[in-house]
């Protein structure tokens, strides 16, 4: 379903200089994104969803991205030092574990020092250690490929603070434009929000009113579900477990088609995604990953 959202302010994301200029790959997110419509009906969801590549290939998709976990983490690099938003963990490869075909992104307190981000070197002193991987490999809905589907199955970490968030975007930010297709807070296992950012400028969102939040009638914590959106030139089609939760049209979305887009996996902590945060609330936790499939039609 289309959820209509309230106005909320345009964001934009800080220049930051490293040699060259660079602009963040992360948005500043406003205290309206908080508040973002709930959706009227809750989707059930089913408890531990699996999905075969059968029942998408035999629809006419073609599988371009297979990451089972299995082995390494070859197809991705590793974000290493801060964040943006106002996020409080240090980003390492040490909170990134593959094992039993499976791959655990792992929240901890402890006290580290480290860049402020990747693009700036400053050395800043973290509270909290996490994991972020991104892809190699970017995709894009064009020409050739005009759908692209992204689908990953994920056990969303537990506990107020943690912040885990599965979605796509290119450089420089939010030019390449940028689709959260799951967004949830830990200590709310029954929700969580997709969302998209476009700009024409680097640094400047001109996306308003994208936020929708899904109520779900299955634990997002306890059990494993696929989390999946459809990208169209005019369409964004969001799914839970085989089932569509939102549809987002028009917009700026027709200004990302042929853009270059990347997937991330991440667990932050704290941020602005949590209202009057209270750091001596949270509570590490870890996101499993199964696996993440990139299909085309």
């Amino acid at each position: 379903m289309r959820i209509q959202s309230p106005p909320r302010a345009v964001l934009a994301t800080a220049l930051l200089s490293l040699g060259a200029c660079t602009v963040a790959p992360d948005r500043i997110l406003a205290p309206a994104v908080l508040a973002a419509p709930v959706s009227t009906a809750i989707t059930p969801g089913t408890c531990d969803y699996d999905r075969t590549d059968a029942s998408l290939t035999s629809a006419g998709w073609a599988k371009a991205f297979d990451e089972p976990f299995s082995t390494n983490l070859s197809k991705w690099t590793v974000w290493t030092g801060g964040a943006f938003n106002n996020e409080l963990q240090h980003y390492q490869a040490s909170n990134l574990q593959v094992a039993n075909g499976i791959l655990s992104i792992t929240a901890r307190r402890e006290t580290v020092i480290g860049a402020t981000t990747p693009f700036n070197p400053a050395l800043s002193s973290f509270d909290y250690t996490s994991g972020r991987i991104e892809s190699i490999t970017h995709f894009s809905a064009g020409q050739k490929t005009p759908n692209v589907r992204f689908a990953a199955r994920l056990k969303l970490p537990a506990g107020y603070g943690m912040w885990p968030a599965w979605w796509t975007y290119g450089d420089q930010w939010p030019t390449q434009g940028e689709n959260d297709i799951m967004e949830a807070r830990g200590n709310l296992p029954f929700e969580y929000s997709t969302a998209y950012w476009y700009g024409r400028r680097a640094g400047v969102n001109q996306v308003a009113n994208s936020a929708v939040t899904i109520q779900t009638g299955t634990s997002l914590t306890e059990c494993w579900h696929v989390y999946e959106v459809t990208w169209s030139k005019d369409v964004l089609t969001y799914y839970l477990d085989g089932e569509v939760v939102d549809v987002k049209s028009g917009g700026m979305i027709p200004n990302m088609f042929r853009k270059q887009q990347r997937l991330v996996l991440n667990v932050a902590v704290g941020g602005n995604y949590f209202p009057n945060l209270d750091p001596s609330r949270i509570q590490p936790g870890t996101l499993l990953v199964d696996w993440v499939k990139v299909f085309t039609r």
